[in-house]
């Protein structure tokens, strides 16, 4: 047994004994991860939330293959425990089916975006197919990723939520004719606005307490049950006094790539400090530099597609892209490899 497995059958033992208190740590990917006790009452509310809503429960097979150290495949286990459902786990790695047999079959997993890819790019597409739902959480889905995953049948649901909130509270779907841009908040929970247009949430999941987040939401009209993320907050880039949200210009900058050709390349895009703007707006890409005549191309695009103050000014690339331990995009880990 190595240590990771050791840790799973801690937790699994944690729970089966009635502990009443798990202290956990949250990503990271917008800051120092931070210690959080969330209460099993908490984590109860969450699982029963979830399985409720998937029609799953007892008997059906459960695949985890997350990260059972982070809320999201913690929250597999504890909805498997509670609901009598089979486990078969896995370490989180890019391909969980690599380490599995080939006739394992389940009806319910959840993935991080690297691992969907890796298993659709790796002919596992029949495998999934079997599911009753699949989660896709933990970091965006980019625009190549959910073209791959519209060929799917089995209902993709990418989730919205985080540790403080015992993971997610809303779900969209990627695929299919109910494919949406919109995430729906699940039965029984509270959002509200700040004065930034910021979601806060409320419910049995976060002990009653309102969690105030960075995250700008966008409700559906009459409908406060439904929303569309925006972007965070703190992604704001201020560009000569313009502000440019960071999370727009990369979606369009991912599309972008995807038409041109430019398969499988990730982008973020962040404000790099500038003398004259204060920010300026700047690409980061994944892999070998582009020829200048391609990314011409992608900046011709962008001018088409943005407005004047949210193209690009600067790209730069790195290698690979640094990940949090939970799977997400670590943008920080990433700019310490640029030598600026």
């Amino acid at each position: 047994m190595n240590g990771y497995e050791a840790r799973v059958l801690d937790y699994c033992r944690q729970w089966l004994n009635g502990a009443q208190e798990f202290v956990l740590t949250t990503s990271g990917s917008t800051g120092t991860p931070q210690p959080i006790t969330l209460r099993r009452s908490q984590l109860v509310a969450s699982a029963e939330r979830t399985m409720s809503h998937l029609g799953l429960g007892l008997g059906h097979r459960m695949l985890v293959c997350l990260n059972c150290e982070f809320i999201g495949g913690l929250m597999m286990l504890i909805r498997a425990l509670e609901h009598g459902l089979h486990l078969t786990i896995t370490e989180p790695v890019a391909n969980p089916f690599a380490l599995l047999p080939p006739d394992a079959q389940f009806d319910f997993a959840s993935f991080v975006p690297l691992q969907l890819r890796a298993v659709l790019e790796q002919g596992h597409a029949s495998r999934l197919e079997q599911m009753k739902a699949i989660l896709i959480g933990s970091a965006a889905v980019d625009h190549s990723l959910t073209q791959l995953a519209d060929t799917l049948q089995v209902p993709l649901y990418h989730t919205y939520g985080m540790t403080e909130t015992c993971s997610h509270i809303a779900l969209r779907r990627l695929n299919g004719p109910d494919a949406s841009p919109y995430y729906r908040v699940l039965p029984g929970l509270h959002v509200e606005q700040d004065e930034r247009g910021c979601l806060a949430i409320r419910g049995d999941v976060t002990n009653q307490e309102l969690i105030q987040t960075n995250d700008l939401v966008r409700f559906a009209e009459n409908d406060h049950h439904l929303f569309e993320w925006l972007g965070r907050a703190d992604f704001i880039i201020n560009s000569g006094g313009v502000k440019v949200p960071a999370e727009k210009v990369e979606q369009v900058l991912e599309i972008t790539l995807a038409e041109l050709n430019h398969l499988g390349r990730r982008a973020f895009v962040t404000g790099l400090p500038d003398e004259r703007l204060g920010q300026q707006v700047t690409a980061i890409i994944e892999g070998e530099p582009l020829a200048e005549a391609q990314w011409t191309e992608v900046a011709d695009k962008l001018r088409e597609r943005l407005g004047r103050y949210e193209v690009p000014r600067a790209v730069h690339y790195v290698p690979a892209f640094a990940q949090t331990a939970s799977g997400k995009l670590d943008r920080r880990g990433t700019l310490q490899q640029l030598d600026l």
